[in-house]
């Protein structure tokens, strides 16, 4: 198994690891506002671990929209053509 993709994971655990603390540490229910996005009088009422599970998630799905085009080697911007001499 590759070194950097171990440490990738064991990483990744030890997030899910604090995820679970703080979720089973944060039984209440928290109210979400977000004006731009939802309307004034309507905030998001859920339970904090599911509010932490519901970002993890939404930052981890990102993160890997934002990697999953990248191919190693190279690098994109200094490359000079053959008539750049």
């Amino acid at each position: 198994m590759n070194a950097k993709l171990l440490l990738k994971m064991l990483l990744l655990l030890a997030i899910l690891l604090l995820l679970v603390i703080m979720g089973m540490n944060n039984p209440e229910v928290v109210h979400l506002r977000l004006p731009p996005i939802l309307p004034k009088a309507r905030t998001l009422a859920a339970p904090a671990a599911l509010m932490y599970f519901g970002f993890f998630a939404v930052g981890l799905l990102s993160g890997a929209i934002l990697t999953a085009g990248k191919k190693g080697g190279g690098s994109s911007g200094s490359s000079r053509g053959k008539g750049d001499r």
